[in-house]
């Protein structure tokens, strides 16, 4: 299986357009030991072919572009195969619509998240232009899929939602009641060699069903967003703490470098990298501490072959 990590960053990216805090400031003045980073979004290929997108930050465009692999091979091509979406916040699907251009689309999520993006969105009409420009497929907690692209050819690939502590994106905040399908992370597994990628990109607590689908899998990708609880009003840039926004924060005696240690997956990656966090800076004592444990920290370009 192959991965390579379009965008590692949470929303916003780093620097953040509006931000000032000592991270976007520093790496904005090139004083700062650090890489800048676009919006979360992953690409999976069993075979180099055909891939799928994971989450559609609002980079997509130039991320397809930074990887060769994605560019189309024809006067009307892609390379991709479908995209997977992991909940509904702006960072993780507005992209869809950068894929406008009359080019046939699979699109896997619950049906929740589908509902939530399509319902009342007047700006979906520009990817219902032509009977089959957008294919749902749907991913139903704890049930095993198959990807396949937009004909139906398998890809040698499977996905299964796993259900994670999150919430309703912010547009459907008091208009809609909190389910499990509002958030979930992928187990991908590749049939012909048995390997598993597990990818929980946003987090909020270490449940039971989450230990599980981490348990076995060769490589894991985890909610990287902040280091610790109180890392925005800190700062004095929110009020909220990180598990308020459905992300368990790294650090502390409950955080989840402590609550996954353990974990048998060869390679151990955070990711979703909020523009606070210290794991940004290469050389933090943050840092220090993940890479000790065997963690990685996530950034744009990083490619994994399991």
């Amino acid at each position: 299986m192959l991965i390579r990590v379009l965008g590692s960053a949470a929303g916003g990216g780093f620097p953040q357009w509006n931000c000032g805090c000592a991270n976007c400031r520093s790496v904005r003045a090139g004083e700062l030991r650090a890489t800048a980073r676009s919006q979360e979004c992953v690409a999976v290929s069993s075979d180099g072919d055909h891939w799928f997108l994971l989450n559609c930050s609002p980079e997509i465009r130039q991320q397809i572009e930074s990887f060769p692999p994605l560019h189309p091979r024809g006067p009307r091509h892609s390379p991709i195969s479908g995209i997977l979406v992991t909940n509904g916040d702006l960072d993780h699907c507005l992209g869809l619509l950068s894929l406008r251009e009359s080019h046939p689309l699979v699109i896997y999520a619950t049906d929740r998240l589908r509902r939530g993006f399509t319902d009342g969105n007047v700006l979906y009409r520009t990817l219902n232009r032509f009977p089959g420009q957008v294919t749902w497929r749907s991913l139903k907690l704890g049930r095993e899929e198959e990807l396949a692209d937009v004909d139906g050819r398998p890809a040698g690939l499977l996905v299964e939602a796993v259900a994670v502590p999150g919430k309703l994106p912010i547009h459907l905040e008091g208009g809609a009641t909190p389910d499990p399908e509002d958030s979930v992370g992928f187990r991908i597994r590749e049939p012909s060699t048995g390997r598993i990628l597990a990818y929980l990109s946003g987090v909020g607590a270490v449940t039971e069903p989450v230990r599980r689908s981490l348990e076995d899998a060769d490589c894991v990708f985890f909610d990287g967003t902040f280091w610790s609880s109180d890392e925005l009003p800190r700062l004095g840039l929110g009020t909220k703490r990180a598990e308020e926004m459905a992300h368990l924060p790294i650090g502390g005696p409950e955080g989840s470098l402590a609550r996954l240690d353990g974990l048998a997956a060869r390679r151990r990656i955070f990711i979703h990298l909020n523009n606070t966090n210290p794991l940004l800076r290469d050389d933090s004592p943050e840092r220090a501490r993940v890479e000790a444990a065997g963690w990685e920290v996530a950034r744009d370009g990083m490619e994994v072959r399991i």
